[in-house]
């Protein structure tokens, strides 16, 4: 048996051992060893080459190097494996220098060049890239395809290389010795016209592809279409959204595979035109999670959430992006609860949310005001993600909702340089919010002094923010530079929130005169504002006319009603006041319940007027009934 000292140095040498460079290894092998036996040279170069290799592919490119340095021999094979390897490492220089120096070039080695300079995409490191294509002495489809699809690559990024790429291709068919594989040179062009919105050229390299109907009358065709062919050029029409053309195309594939089917679903889904995308989805062979992904988001993005409910739960496995999906489509159609439903099954299952599932959770706590839940989130947040731009949104957004602006201040506040212009509308539209005007409008002042952009909802947030404070001339003054000096057309939710200023500050017939000049009809948002104003400022004439408008627009609310008859009494109209009351019961208005909420640790607690169904709904009155005892004991009312 060994000794404990023996093995105490065995294992130290091992480790110390294990600490060397591979290159040690073969100079302590190489000194053992005599010159290679050239009877058996091949079997020595395949073992080198392979050693090579091995190395290059652990990412270990300085000792291959010193192994190829140290070989007395080399074959092509092994020149091509290290310039494989610089290739791979984006070290171009050494590469060039290796192939230069080469005693003997196959078209591998050419091959190795040129993809390595395409892939630089750089205009210089392109141009080399030709200029080897026309130096090589013989090329194959490869050398071909890799120029294309190189030059097709940078073509993208830096503009104006897809026409040479498309010069090249031309020369494809004097190749004699092309295969149908050159169909793939083709089919990446066509593709490259697509992303630049080069529809035509696109259709007119499409069509240059024999079909196979056409290959009993083309001689000495080489290659026709397939199915990327097909689906590449469905595509360039999906993008650009000519769906007639597209569908024409694919009514007259022979061959579709799943992209095909899915490429014109998700054409159909992204033009709203659902019906023709669930009748694909139902004459679909095998749809796939990509074709039940489309159908629920489609169906949700439409608000027709019963439907996309549908799909979801009859969807045979359901990824990540079913339940995103779902979620995202419950939160922005306001269904929040249904969507906090979603996530308790998500997690139920065992799924891991991502960003994007938080982000969403994220506004559904918003829009139900649920802090205790939105907190828990955050917590989750930290300690699972790197929170990004959209999160951190969604976090100031929750915040400010929950009424905790101290808090989506210091979320704002935490990005420091990573924000965006939702990033500075959230902040502001919190503050607006919770009505900080001040703070509003100094934080937009600063979001201007910082070089960033507003968009039509900062003045939203800006206009609500003069609102809440009654800065009417402020408000004027932010409306006009909207328009003068950002160039912003004024939306619905522009005029809404200054008639709601000026009316409410008592210029109720210049409320009036903006909403005549409005370019559009309004809507009950500026309406209700109107009247509202007039409500306050007994205004009898335009509560009448805003009163109507708003029963004309929402003939089952009651809340046009209550106004307007609130407006005639306190103006001491009461035959006007009870024939409002009349109109009422005839056409079967009634007045909705006033409700509230109340959360408190994983629950929101709601109580409508006159309603005692709450569980604890005795102990709640008694404790009223408590504190009204203490206010008059106290002579506080």
């Amino acid at each position: 048996m060994r000794s404990f000292k023996g093995s105490i140095v065995s294992c130290l040498w091992k480790k110390a051992h294990w600490r060397t460079s591979h290159q040690t290894i073969m100079i302590c092998y190489f000194s053992s060893v005599s010159k290679p036996n050239h009877n058996d040279e091949t079997l020595d170069f395949r073992r080198w080459n392979k050693i090579i290799s091995n190395l290059i592919r652990n990412g270990r490119i300085d000792e291959a190097r010193r192994v190829f340095d140290t070989l007395q021999h080399r074959n092509t094979i092994t020149w091509n494996s290290m310039i494989s390897g610089y290739v791979k490492n984006r070290e171009i220089g050494k590469a060039r220098k290796l192939f230069d120096e080469m005693p003997q070039r196959d078209v591998v080695s050419w091959n190795l060049m040129i993809s390595g300079y395409v892939s630089c995409w750089g205009s210089k490191q392109i141009e080399e890239g030709r200029y080897l294509f026309d130096q090589m002495p013989e090329r194959d489809l490869v050398s071909w395809n890799t120029l294309i699809s190189g030059a097709i690559v940078s073509g993208l990024i830096q503009n104006g290389k897809l026409d040479e790429a498309g010069k090249i291709l031309l020369n494809i068919g004097t190749l004699s010795n092309g295969s149908e594989d050159l169909v793939h040179a083709y089919n990446t062009l066509i593709a490259g016209y697509g992303q630049s919105g080069r529809i035509d050229e696109a259709r007119r390299l499409f069509n240059q592809i024999p079909s196979y109907a056409d290959e009993g009358e083309v001689e000495n065709v080489v290659f026709v279409k397939n199915v990327v062919s097909w689906n590449s050029m469905i595509m360039c029409y999906v993008k650009v959204g000519d769906l007639f053309s597209a569908r024409k195309l694919f009514d007259k594939m022979v061959e579709r595979d799943v992209i095909s089917w899915n490429t014109m679903i998700s054409g159909y889904v992204h033009a709203s035109d659902l019906e023709e995308a669930s009748n694909l989805f139902h004459e679909m062979p095998d749809p796939d999670s990509q074709s039940w992904n489309s159908m629920i988001l489609g169906y949700a993005q439409n608000g027709n959430l019963e439907l996309a409910r549908n799909f979801f739960d009859r969807m045979p496995e359901k990824s990540l992006v079913s339940w995103n999906s779902m979620i995202s489509g419950y939160e922005q159609n306001g269904e929040y609860e249904e969507a906090m439903g979603i996530f308790c099954q998500l997690q139920a299952k065992g799924e891991r949310p991502d960003k994007h599932t938080l982000s969403s959770v994220l506004s559904a706590c918003a829009g139900l005001s649920a802090l205790y839940l939105g907190m828990q989130i955050h917590q989750r947040v930290m300690k699972s993600l790197i929170a990004d731009i959209p999160i951190n949104n969604s976090l100031i957004t929750m915040y400010s909702r929950c009424g905790v602006i101290e808090e989506a201040r210091n979320v704002f506040d935490g990005m420091k340089l990573q924000r965006d212009v939702v990033s500075w509308n959230s902040i502001i539209g919190g503050y607006a919010y919770n009505g900080f005007a001040m703070e509003a409008l100094l934080l937009f002042g600063e979001m201007k002094s910082m070089e960033v952009k507003p968009t039509h909802i900062t003045f939203i947030s800006v206009l609500n923010a003069c609102a809440h404070a009654g800065l009417v001339e402020e408000g004027r003054r932010q409306f006009k530079s909207m328009v003068c000096n950002y160039g912003i057309e004024p939306r619905m939710e522009h005029f809404a929130s200054l008639v709601d200023l000026v009316g409410r500050n008592g210029y109720v017939e210049e409320a009036m005169d903006l909403i005549k000049s409005m370019p559009f009809e309004p809507d009950r948002a500026v309406w209700g504002a109107l009247l509202g104003a007039c409500r306050v400022h007994n205004n009898v004439e335009y509560a009448q006319i805003a009163a109507e408008a708003l029963m004309k627009l929402e003939p089952e609310s009651s809340a046009p009603y209550v106004l307007l008859y609130n407006t005639y009494t306190d103006a001491g109209r009461w035959d006007d006041a009870t024939r409002v009351r009349t109109m009422m019961g005839r056409n079967k208005i009634k007045k909705q319940p006033g409700y509230s909420w109340i959360e408190l640790p994983n629950k929101v607690h709601v109580f409508v007027a006159s309603d005692r169904s709450h569980p604890l709904s005795n102990e709640i009155h008694a404790l009223i009934e408590s504190c009204n005892l203490i206010i008059k004991d106290f002579d506080l009312i």
